[in-house]
């Protein structure tokens, strides 16, 4: 039977709930059992697909095509496990599905209201997950913090399905903030308990306390965090800030929060295997080497925006025993040649990520021709291989005023054009090309080799594409098209085998990537970048 574990926040927002429920997921797995993450998202969008980076960080993207919260990659990195649209829930496609019914008549006429049709609609998607894949457990996050309006029909939905389950078969952790004040030298423990104070008003008392902090809990602390929070005192996990997230599992591990789970849920205790997880932090804390890496994009104020990308290059870090350093470019300053230069003179490699519109388009163009002109390894990840292609036909195939439609409908060469099953479509949420997909790779291509095999499977989300009528001339130029779909109508990557690591992928690579099996195309560039220093 599956056991249930609903984690909240309380205080502020951005404690880590994503991270603690990922570690959480990890330990479990490391004792044998199966395990799957959910997110509930309480905003009205039906998905983050059509929100700007800058609202809501990356939009992580799953085989079967959901664009789904940046926590998932968490999961997915942590467990290992490849999650799926119903992994990630929102109040707004919650509200969706209701409304659906209602206007297919499936309430039978009844008044529909947020009890019981919308907290059921939640329940259903909790059912639904557990359904779909039988897990040992079944880890639900909810997004936002405890006294959010839009928070509450899932909080409600967690009391109903927590009294259904019964003793013994569901719990719930609270991660809450213990502020230190400076002044009086203390952490104050009252933030927490107000905040379990109003969990408890809407009807669920937390079984587990997770409490972010900078420093160390005294004990004297936790014993007033356990009577006065109504928890258990081997229940108070202390969650002190590190240098690394991979570093939680094994400092929850040293407070047995996973026993203390398993006791709760009335499950034998099982002895975890984390030797390969404590040997990858081991290289995380004590790296040989440095390597400088910039990111040239448009949402350089929020690293969340390309968090998966920065967990892949540092993901390929570790394999090489190197810290990576992440230099944050904005596109837009890169417009100037020589500013460009100045700004790539002390890397050993760039990355232009995805992203949409026009803006610091030119800049990214300028950073590419100097990582092709000086030999910089570079990787280029959807637009990034938009780019190259146009960067290339414009300065080698002689292709002058080539861009993408995208940015120039009246291009006099359109390298890049909206894809044809999407010249019809209407709308922006769920309507790209979204999930996984086939490629064939070139044998004996940079990109073949670098994976090891022919045929690969990546996930996308795009409109545009190379346009085919350009491929011939651009390929005599000497830009190799490495990797095709199976029916060789779209290209999906490009390469200059001529130089150390000069690879784009119309795919995202770093959605697959593992902090113990890093991407093949991520750890070719930073295999490159090695050498450089």
């Amino acid at each position: 039977m599956t056991k249930y574990i609903f984690i909240t926040g309380g205080v502020v927002s951005s404690l880590g709930k994503g991270i603690i429920a990922a570690s959480l997921g990890k330990l479990l797995r490391a004792r044998g059992f199966s395990v799957i993450n959910q997110k509930f998202d309480p905003y009205i969008n039906v998905d983050p697909g059509t929100m700007s980076p800058f609202q809501h960080g990356e939009v992580f993207v799953t085989d079967d095509g959901a664009e789904t919260d940046l926590d998932l990659g968490h999961y997915e990195r942590f467990t290992d496990t490849n999650l799926g649209k119903f992994n990630n829930v929102t109040s707004g496609s919650v509200y969706q599905r209701v409304i659906e019914k209602e206007r297919k008549g499936d309430y039978l006429g009844a008044t529909v209201q947020v009890i019981p049709h919308i907290t059921n609609e939640i329940k259903s998607r909790i059912a639904g997950a557990t359904k779909q894949f039988n897990p040992d457990f079944q880890l639900i996050e909810i997004g936002g913090t405890i006294g959010d309006i839009e928070s509450l029909p899932f909080i409600e939905a967690i009391r109903q399905f927590k009294s259904e389950a019964g003793i013994g078969n569901a719990i719930s952790i609270h991660c809450t903030l213990l502020p230190y004040l400076p002044t009086s030298g203390e952490l104050k423990t009252k933030p927490s308990q107000h905040s379990v104070s109003v969990l408890r008003s809407y009807g669920i008392q937390p079984e587990i306390l997770v409490c972010r902090t900078t420093r160390a809990i005294p004990k004297t602390e936790k014993e007033k965090l356990a009577l006065f929070c109504s928890v258990p005192k081997d229940a108070v996990i202390e969650c002190r800030d590190m240098k690394s997230i991979y570093e939680v599992p094994l400092a929850l591990e040293e407070q047995n929060m996973a026993d203390v789970i398993l006791k709760m849920l009335q499950v034998p205790l099982k002895k975890p295997e984390l030797k390969g997880w404590e040997r990858l932090v081991e290289r995380i804390k004590n790296p040989k080497k440095t390597i400088k890496v910039a990111i040239a994009g448009k949402y350089t104020k929020l690293s969340d925006a390309y968090i998966s990308v920065v967990e892949a290059l540092k993901h390929a870090g570790y394999s090489n025993e190197a810290a990576v350093e992440i230099k944050w470019i904005n596109s837009e300053e890169c417009i100037d040649e020589k500013r460009c230069k100045e700004l790539l003179s002390d890397v050993q490699a760039l990355v232009v990520p995805g992203g949409f519109g026009v803006r610091g388009i030119e800049g990214k163009l300028n950073a590419i021709k100097y990582a092709r002109e000086h030999n910089l390894p570079f990787l280029g990840l959807c637009l990034g291989m938009q780019c190259a292609v146009i960067e290339y036909a414009r300065n080698v195939a002689g292709l002058k005023g080539a861009n993408s439609a995208e940015f120039d409908e009246n291009a006099q060469y359109p390298v890049i054009d909206l894809m044809l099953e999407q010249k019809n479509v209407k709308g922006y949420g769920g309507t790209m090309r979204l999930g996984a997909y086939d490629c064939i790779l070139k044998k004996g291509s940079v990109a073949q080799k670098a994976y090891g095999k022919e045929k690969i499977s990546e996930r996308h989300r795009h409109r545009y594409e190379v346009n085919n009528e350009y491929i011939k001339q651009i390929s005599d130029a000497g830009l190799v098209f490495s990797g095709m779909s199976p029916d060789g109508m779209l290209a999906e990557v490009v390469e200059l085998p001529k130089l150390d690591w000069f690879v784009a992928s119309q795919f995202h690579p770093e959605f697959k990537s593992r902090p113990d099996r890093p991407h093949p195309l991520f750890k070719g560039l930073i295999d490159a970048a090695v050498k450089r220093i």
